[in-house]
């Protein structure tokens, strides 16, 4: 069967390349085009956009680039007009791919939405376009389930394809040495993977390297950005390390982390956690009016419950950073409440989200 596959982020090329790794062991003669990235270009041919092209976030960002979102709409659906799919599969990135649900539907092209638009968040008008294009919505947190019961949309709940992802992550042995780095104790940075999350949130974190010289602050340099544009940033206590995320996290003793799947992340490897967040000006206040929920980090929302601190806008500043910082470090008076809380995150995951999804699928077309 013909798959096209639309992913427009770093965490969607993530979750596309181990779908269609899972795809593959279900449908021998799966082919496949897609938007995403290198790790889904990995595991199949077939990449026509790469998501580094596409990846516009923020209200006033996303209004200076209009004309090439549609332009980029426009492409993607001559494209799945020749290749003429047996089923989309959209993965979250929901300005975009809602577009492109509403016109697969009119060609009455099977629409698989795997990670759900966060419709419980803001825009809950979205969801009845998901309930008048999409014949099948995967979801990937357990509390969807019982959100989603209010809409009428064919919903499976196939656990969270993070859990997957780091139960099977072997540590390099070699990192530190392959990297250069001395026996300091690691601080990792996550300062997000789009240009305007980076300019935002690095500059502060690495003002508070500055302040503790017995660590050895690592940054999680985004694929998609040149080194070019981190090579300011980089200092002699500070190194920007690529493709290692997960060798970075799991010698990390703490971590400062842009809100988004990174969170999550950190999370699941245990490493305690301060979010941080700075938006546009603008961008924050439209935010302030339209979002509904009491968190930013999927840690907190996941546990209900402020298990992170959260820095978001004017909060993120110096004083503030280096107060919350102490708190999460060892002897810090956070520490051990956030990894008593991080087990029962854990708890809340079923393994084998990927596999599921391909099931789900799978059966959908047959």
């Amino acid at each position: 069967m013909k798959y096209f596959i639309v992913a427009g982020e770093a965490s969607g090329d993530l979750h596309g390349a181990n779908l269609i790794k899972s795809i593959k062991q279900k449908d021998n003669s799966a082919q496949f085009n897609f938007w995403g990235g290198d790790k889904m270009a990995h595991q199949a041919q077939g990449l026509l956009m790469h998501y580094k092209n596409v990846s516009i976030m923020g209200f006033v960002e996303v209004l200076m680039n209009l004309s090439s979102i549609f332009a980029n709409i426009d492409l993607c659906k001559k494209q799945i007009n020749s290749f003429n799919p047996d089923v989309v599969i959209l993965i979250d990135f929901p300005g975009f791919n809602l577009r492109i649900a509403e016109f697969c539907k009119s060609k009455g092209i099977k629409v698989v939405y795997y990670i759900s638009p966060k419709v419980w968040a803001w825009k809950e008008n979205r969801a009845k376009k998901l309930e008048k294009y999409v014949d099948l919505l995967l979801l990937i947190f357990p509390f969807e389930v019982d959100y989603f019961k209010k809409w009428n949309v064919k919903t499976a709940y196939v656990g969270n394809p993070l859990l997957d992802e780091i139960q099977q992550f072997i540590p390099n042995p070699a990192f530190r040495k392959q990297n250069q780095l001395s026996e300091k104790p690691i601080i990792a940075l996550l300062p997000g993977s789009r240009k305007q999350e980076i300019k935002s949130t690095l500059p502060l974190m690495i003002k508070l390297a500055k302040s503790y010289p017995d660590y050895q602050f690592l940054v999680a340099g985004a694929p998609s950005i040149s080194k070019e544009f981190y090579t300011s940033f980089e200092n002699e206590n500070v190194k920007i390390i690529y493709n290692q995320t997960y060798d970075i996290l799991s010698q990390s003793t703490a971590a400062i982390v842009c809100s988004g799947t990174a969170t999550l992340e950190t999370a699941l490897f245990n490493i305690p956690q301060i979010c941080a967040y700075v938006a546009h000006p603008i961008s924050y206040r439209i935010a302030k009016m339209l979002v509904k929920i009491k968190y930013i980090s999927l840690v907190n929302l996941n546990l209900n419950s402020e298990v992170i601190c959260e820095l978001i806008q004017d909060d993120f500043n110096e004083n503030r950073l280096k107060l919350e910082f102490e708190a999460i470090m060892p002897n810090g008076n956070k520490r051990e409440i956030i990894l008593n809380d991080y087990a029962s995150l854990r708890d809340l995951f079923g393994v084998g989200a990927s596999d599921n999804a391909a099931i789900e699928i799978y059966n959908l077309l047959r």
